[in-house]
């Protein structure tokens, strides 16, 4: 398109009203100015657009067929304007989040409850996955944002940090004790117990394994569980030593249900926050990401 958008403004403006000196109002421009401009715009498309006479202008038969797309162009802009109007107004908007089911659980529940209070209209998709899986879906641009581990090795991530979490070793009081009385007192629990653990697919589990392998700790007797709900619920029950999260256990731990096992190095926290690609935006994300700032 050669001529620039102002010129058809003044030649839809014209052409609606039916006289220059109407349109000049509506526009806050001089009458020269948009004869001026009507002027160079029959020049370039080398046709007549208006005939003039003492009532205003009416349009040619080319102009009436320039008029009909340009009257749909500046529909479809208003109409647009208006959308972004209602967005703004409402809070409308769709947020794509990834987050794994045991992040979804205890964290991020209590952010979604909050926010659709506030923000009804926000439309939010939530896929459950590992947190590997979420982080390779936000570098993709495939989902807004996500609920993660801090990303360390992902540096092209925003990141807002919520809470810390400690990974620790626990067990019943009385599966350690059968331990013990079966096994020895001075037995490795590692060794002889069974150890349960995330299985491969999850941030989590890689996080332990290295954990592990750095103190020389190994595990004779593994089980490996899908999630992180199904693993604190087979330590509450006496299966094993669960890999678990303390802060998801701590009515477990200060009622007695559950022990922690004291480590000779303790498993450094890590840091749970959402994170999100910082070039992806959108007035909904925008209004989650300042909702979450605030809330946390």
């Amino acid at each position: 398109m050669d001529q620039n958008l102002s010129q058809y403004r003044i030649f839809y403006a014209v052409a609606k009203a039916g006289n220059i000196s109407k349109a000049a109002k509506e526009l806050y421009i001089s009458q020269p100015a948009i004869s001026k401009s009507i002027s160079k715009l029959e020049d370039s498309l080398s046709t007549t657009l208006f005939t003039r006479n003492s009532r205003g202008v009416q349009l040619t038969e080319e102009g009436h067929v320039l008029y009909e797309h340009t009257k749909s162009a500046f529909e479809q802009l208003t109409a647009g304007e208006q959308e972004l109007k209602r967005i703004r107004e409402f809070h409308l908007g769709h947020i794509h989040i990834g987050v794994s089911n045991s992040l979804c659980r205890f964290i991020m529940v209590d952010y979604l409850k909050s926010f659709i209070e506030k923000y009804p209209h926000i439309k939010i998709s939530i896929a459950c996955q590992s947190t590997i899986q979420t982080i390779s879906m936000l570098e993709k641009d495939q989902i807004d944002i996500g609920l993660v581990a801090e990303p360390s090795l992902h540096r092209n991530l925003s990141f807002l940090p919520v809470m810390d979490i400690e990974d620790i070793f626990a067990a019943t009081p009385s599966y350690l004790e059968n331990l013990k009385l079966r096994e020895g007192a001075d037995c490795d629990v590692f060794q002889a117990g069974n150890i349960m653990l995330l299985d491969k697919n999850n941030g989590t589990r890689k996080y332990i394994d290295d954990y592990m392998a750095i103190n020389h700790i190994t595990a004779n007797n593994l089980l490996e569980v899908t999630t992180l709900d199904l693993l604190i619920e087979f330590t509450r029950i006496g299966l094993g030593i669960g890999s678990v999260i303390r802060e998801f256990v701590r009515d477990d731990l200060q009622s007695g249900r559950l022990v922690q096992l004291m480590l000779d190095t303790p498993i450094h926290k890590r840091t749970v926050g959402f994170a999100w690609h910082p070039n992806h935006s959108s007035l909904a994300l925008e209004t989650f990401i300042r909702f979450c700032r605030e809330h946390s």
